[in-house]
């Protein structure tokens, strides 16, 4: 995986083509700062709880809403909105690599319209795949509508629920891929068994990262420095 970072807002009208087919996956800095991100496909049951814990604690944090979430919760989406970085995760969440090119630009066109629609903010240069489901022609499409490709370092699994996961977990996972420029992945919604783990688990991994010298940062701050 190439470990690139090359963002600015100048990559909505045309990716730089040293950059194109290529994704994110760390940040390329030597200092101890991680960004958290957060997913969000089919719901938000804990974005909430996650919204007031990073207030309380003053933490940044870059938001992967699909457009049919940001339709649907559009209290929530303004709320990110005026205080968070912002990146496209499709209209509806599909697997990408299912589709047709024209059904997969479709997906991420009509997301951005929704996203920006409601929370105020361009998604724009940031996307992250449904799932991780990418291959090259998915990400050249991307590319093509003025969007990076966005991964993760680091995954808490707290999506796989209850019995599969826990809060003590989630804490472990992230302090075992703690590093400078960790990309980690959480999620905003209820796994199958109706459990936020991420959510729960925040204010513990919050607590872990500080306590061994890191700060929080955004991808868009980062890449502008």
């Amino acid at each position: 995986m190439i470990r690139l970072v090359a963002l600015s807002l100048a990559i909505v009208v045309g990716l730089p083509p040293g950059i194109r087919g290529r994704e994110l996956e760390r940040l390329p800095t030597r200092k101890r700062e991680v960004v958290l991100t957060f997913d969000g496909g089919d719901n938000a049951v804990g974005l909430a709880s996650i919204l007031r814990t990073l207030r309380r604690r003053d933490v940044a944090a870059t938001f992967f809403v699909s457009g049919r979430l940001a339709r649907r919760y559009p209290v929530l989406m303004r709320a990110i909105g005026r205080e968070y970085e912002v990146g496209n995760h499709t209209w509806s969440h599909p697997p990408l690599t299912r589709l047709s090119s024209a059904a997969v630009a479709a997906e991420i066109r009509r997301g951005e319209r929704a996203i920006r629609s409601a929370t105020g903010r361009d998604p724009r240069p940031l996307f992250r795949f449904p799932y991780g489901d990418r291959n090259a022609r998915t990400i050249a499409i991307a590319n093509r509508l003025g969007y990076v490709s966005v991964r993760w370092s680091v995954d808490t699994w707290g999506w796989m629920g209850v019995g599969r996961q826990s809060v003590a977990g989630v804490v472990r996972r992230v302090a075992a891929g703690l590093e400078p420029g960790a990309i980690v992945l959480l999620h905003v919604g209820a796994a199958r068994d109706g459990s936020t783990l991420d959510a729960r688990a925040l204010p513990a991994v919050i607590d872990m990262v500080r306590r061994r010298g890191y700060s929080f940062t955004t991808l868009e701050r980062l890449a502008h420095r």
